[in-house]
């Protein structure tokens, strides 16, 4: 029993967070692209995501596990983060700090879903049944440089303040 819930009820639980999590957070980093805060999404991202690093504590363990540690760091990223967006308003410097610290969140989270995938989907868990074959580490790194990728260029997108609409009269051509 976890908090008064089955260990399956209370895994259940925790993947539906996690789920919501990505979900909300690949929501917030689109609309980083957009340049847009969509503030409603981002409190769910944030969180839901310090949910699922602080559930994934309550689950019984002997000792110190690779999932504490990434569970540790996403806790310590997720305050930066919220630092920088609640706190700091994203105001100066701010701004990137909090684009970086989400989308780190982020790929936290998504980082524990492949390695879940890894370990739970029996097709998937052939492939790399240590979690130490070239298959899981592979996928991993795709992962990696994925989020490198859209983390580099949400910082570069949503620093920007968008754009003023141009006036009617300006997009007029000339004859």
């Amino acid at each position: 029993m976890i908090l008064g819930m089955s260990t399956a009820t209370f895994t259940l639980v925790h993947v539906l967070i996690s789920v919501a999590g990505i979900g909300s957070g690949l929501f917030v980093l689109f609309g980083m692209f957009l340049r847009k805060r969509f503030d409603g999404a981002t409190a769910i991202f944030l969180a839901t995501t310090v949910l699922t690093s602080v559930t994934g504590f309550l689950f019984p363990f002997e000792h110190i596990l690779p999932s504490h540690i990434v569970g540790l760091t996403s806790l310590l990223v997720l305050a930066v983060a919220i630092l920088a967006r609640y706190v700091k308003d994203m105001n100066g410097i701010w701004r990137s700090v909090y684009v970086v610290s989400a989308v780190l969140a982020l790929y936290l989270n998504v980082f524990v879903l492949v390695a879940q995938i890894f370990l739970k989907v029996p097709a998937v868990h052939e492939l790399a049944p240590t979690g130490k074959e070239p298959p899981f580490l592979v996928v991993q790194l795709i992962v990696m440089v994925l989020f490198v990728v859209l983390g580099i260029l949400a910082v570069k997108k949503f620093r920007l303040q968008p754009a003023a609409a141009e006036p009617a009269w300006k997009n007029t051509k000339a004859s």
